[in-house]
């Protein structure tokens, strides 16, 4: 029976663990706090999943060597900025035949590093033990069992399908590839797209505006991907606009939550206070801008997101700074 650990208790690290469990894995969960690590032993997480019964088959504890003990496969959903600090308390309880999967979806400010690249520095994980989840996943639609897809990227073939194997409930599909480049920097990419959509809905724009942000975001993505040699189809898949228009247009997502409250007028740290949950948006959009500034790649709407995110500069006057750039050629 394949075994793994699930390192963060949120609210997609749980449900990823609810769909390792329904597949028939036993999944052992870290978490920090003595209290949601009390909830899961009780079969729930009120503090991110409430009213949702968990599998049985799921355990959790605080002590991180007692989670990975043996394990077969590692997954990884503590916030994507946190993830250097965590590896380097715990990196060295993961086993060292271990898959390790990534949910985390963030560019590392400072150094631009995705989170693959972070983990193979702290935790001196090899690349071919590296795996990305990433899709149209929003986590309580998948905890309520709701059918989803989702792609399983690795650069080994066969450690992509042992966790594809893992991760293959009724209700939950998974396809693998090998471009874990394109796979994770779609998932960092479309928060802060989903950032800007959610502007233009709390300015009350209509759903013209919404569809041109999140496929002119389509491009600055694919623009940058292709730059740092991703496969093109990635973009055209599940983990590129899949997870995009999931992300941009449910209002279960809290990167376009977010943006929707900024396009209100409120500012980012009223914002904040009030979720009380991380948008990865809001913390890789600088790390991302200088990504493609490094790489020499034009992404406008990630521009003004940062503007706005970092600079105070007013939603309404993104909007106005994206109509008036110069004309070009749509593919160009």
């Amino acid at each position: 029976m394949t075994t793994a650990a699930v390192f963060g208790t949120g609210s997609w690290g749980t449900a990823y663990a609810a769909v390792l469990a329904d597949g028939g894995t036993t999944v052992r969960m870290w978490g920090r706090r003595d209290a949601v690590v009390s909830q899961i032993n009780a079969g729930s997480n009120e503090d991110y999943l409430p009213g949702i019964q968990l599998p049985e088959g799921i355990s959790a504890t605080t002590d991180p060597a007692e989670a990975a003990d043996g394990v077969d496969i590692v997954v990884l959903a503590v916030p994507s900025q946190t993830l250097r600090e965590n590896l380097g308390v715990w990196g060295s309880v993961l086993p060292p035949g271990a898959a390790v999967v990534s949910l985390m979806k963030g560019v590392e400010l400072g150094t631009t590093k995705r989170m693959s690249e972070v983990i193979a520095e702290v935790a001196g994980v090899e690349d071919r033990r590296i795996v990305v989840v990433s899709g149209p996943n929003l986590a309580k639609e998948i905890a309520k069992r709701q059918p989803a897809a989702s792609v399983v990227a690795c650069i080994d073939e066969d450690v992509a399908e042992m966790v594809a194997q893992a991760s293959n409930p009724p209700y939950f599909r998974p396809y693998t590839n090998t471009d874990v480049v394109g796979t994770e920097l779609c998932g960092a990419v479309k928060n802060v797209i989903a950032l800007a959509v959610g502007m233009a809905e709390g300015l009350g724009m209509g759903d013209n505006s919404k569809a041109s942000i999140i496929t002119r975001g389509l491009a600055e993505t694919t623009r940058l991907g292709l730059a740092l040699g991703a496969d093109p189809m990635t973009f055209a898949g599940l983990a590129g606009v899949g997870d995009l228009i999931a992300t941009c247009m449910s209002p279960l997502s809290r990167n376009r939550t977010f943006g929707v409250n900024l396009g209100k007028g409120m500012g980012v740290d009223e914002v904040i206070a009030v979720t009380r949950q991380t948008a990865e948006g809001v913390k890789s959009c600088e790390s991302i801008l200088q990504l493609a500034e490094k790489h020499g790649v034009r992404v406008p709407i990630i521009e003004q997101v940062a503007a706005v995110v970092h600079d105070g500069r007013a939603p309404a006057e993104v909007v106005g700074a994206l109509m008036l750039r110069a004309l070009k050629n749509e593919t160009g």
